[in-house]
């Protein structure tokens, strides 16, 4: 019987060696399945950084190892994001062309357009902090400007409208800053945070200054997605003009009173309530109520863009 257990003993110890064996085993590669080829080839490159970063043509001191780092990482991070970045480059297409004269009427250089970019992605983002819209502006900020916000209208989601207010913000903030760096970077923290640190740590520019994670990424995020999407096959994109997503053609319809049913009103031109609300994310409830007669522009695609119901 002793003979036996060894005898067992031994035979269990050859089959777990030989289940080891098996576990460390590289499968040969005509084992591979197609997509583990495809990740066991795949190769992660060095970005090169230009040595002509600017934003708004304020140039980035490259020359510092602090800020060279901060901006490698950002680019890294970007470049290898691949899904999020080809969503920014569709989004764009259809974003930008409503942003950039809005920006240009104002005399705020074009690169602010990719702040939106990093604010909310291009989409009518919700914050736990209670910013809205492409734009993230906070309800007081909104109403300050002149927007309407309650539950029945929000114009932080009207594209036009909240490019406007964040423009009047942006030129207060370069009034009182001095740089479009800190303009920006003033986007996220407040002109009053930015002002105090310049004042604490005795400096006068973005780059000099030692800020939260948050605001401390805010410039090299932006400049990252600026050079990213200025140059995509630089950075491994690879798409085509029918990839991209585009704006639907619309015509305005002025109302002055009250629209006690989104559903019946889209029907009556030709589209269902979700197309109408697509359209126009501003209006926040089934209906509106308009209770003062005020005047508000709705837009309705025109016909032939969406499939028939």
């Amino acid at each position: 019987m002793k003979m036996i257990k060894n005898l067992l003993a031994v035979i269990g110890l050859v089959c777990i060696s030989g289940l080891f064996i098996f576990a460390v085993q590289k499968p040969a590669d005509s084992d591979l399945l197609p997509e583990q080829k495809m990740v066991n080839g795949y190769n992660i490159y060095a970005v090169k950084i230009p040595d002509d970063l600017n934003f708004a043509d304020e140039p980035m001191p490259l020359s510092d190892p602090d800020v060279y780092e901060r901006m490698d990482r950002e680019l890294l991070v970007n470049t290898y994001w691949q899904s999020n970045g080809l969503l920014m480059f569709k989004r764009a297409q259809k974003y930008f062309p409503v942003i950039e004269p809005i920006l240009k009427k104002h005399g705020i250089p074009d690169d602010f357009k990719y702040l939106a970019v990093i604010e909310s992605g291009l989409t009518n983002a919700v914050s736990p902090a209670g910013a809205r819209g492409v734009w993230q502006i906070m309800p007081a900020t909104a109403k300050e400007n002149g927007l309407e916000v309650n539950e029945n209208v929000d114009e932080r989601y009207n594209l036009e409208k909240s490019t406007e207010v964040a423009c009047k913000y942006l030129l207060q903030s370069k009034r009182s800053l001095g740089s479009w760096t800190l303009a920006a970077a003033a986007y996220n923290a407040g002109n009053a945070g930015i002002s105090r640190r310049l004042k604490e740590q005795n400096v006068n520019g973005y780059y000099d200054l030692l800020l939260g994670e948050e605001t401390g990424r805010y410039m090299f995020r932006i400049v990252a997605l600026k050079e990213i999407m200025n140059n995509p096959k630089t950075y491994g994109f690879n798409f085509e003009e029918p990839d991209l997503y585009s704006n639907i053609p619309t015509f305005n319809v002025v109302v002055d009173k009250e629209i006690p049913n989104f559903t019946a009103f889209a029907e009556e031109y030709g589209i269902n309530y979700k197309i109408l609300k697509i359209h126009n994310p501003w209006l926040r409830e089934t209906r509106l109520t308009n209770k003062t007669g005020k005047k508000y522009v709705i837009e309705i695609p025109k016909a032939g863009h969406y499939p028939k119901s």
